[in-house]
């Protein structure tokens, strides 16, 4: 009987715990981060990144808990070239959502572009072992790392003299 109080505040706050970390998943409840979303979807599909990210990021203020928007910036960034700032994105929608296949997908799709293939590897296994192969984010992340590095990358860095660096 000593242990009831502090047994029914545990339980409460893991019933909070849960709440919160599902509260991500599904859709926004806001109807205006829903429609800033979508607006910024079809921008990013028009190749207007920088009106996607406002739109991305307009949308993250009216719903912060609400994680895929951050998959979303991720993959405006990376389409801007900003692999570091995708990869920021990406590792804080894992932070709040561990399980979210196309944020490891992405991460793993950003780190093959900055050309770090073995840590874009472990992410493929990451991928392998919640979804298994058939899965399109790990099939997707997979051809990526077949593809390797840009080409522009492997230019850059056999052009670089580890002597003067």
């Amino acid at each position: 009987m000593r242990f009831a109080p502090a047994a029914a505040a545990l339980s409460l706050c893991l019933a909070m715990t849960a709440s919160i970390s599902s509260a991500g998943a599904g859709s926004p409840a806001d109807p205006r981060a829903a429609a800033l979303i979508a607006q910024g979807q079809a921008l990013l599909d028009a190749g207007e990144t920088q009106g996607a990210i406002d739109a991305f990021e307009a949308a993250l203020a009216v719903e912060p808990g609400f994680t895929p928007i951050l998959v979303d910036l991720a993959a405006a960034a990376r389409q801007q070239g900003l692999q570091g700032k995708a990869i920021r994105y990406y590792r804080e929608a894992l932070t709040r959502d561990p399980g979210n296949f196309a944020a490891i997908a992405g991460e793993g799709a950003a780190l093959v572009e900055k050309g770090a293939l073995e840590k874009a590897k472990r992410n493929l296994a990451t991928l392998k072992s919640l979804c298994g192969d058939r899965c399109p984010e790990t099939q997707s992340l997979q051809s990526s790392i077949a593809r390797g590095a840009p080409a522009r990358l492997a230019v850059e860095t056999a052009g670089e003299n580890p002597a003067t660096n």
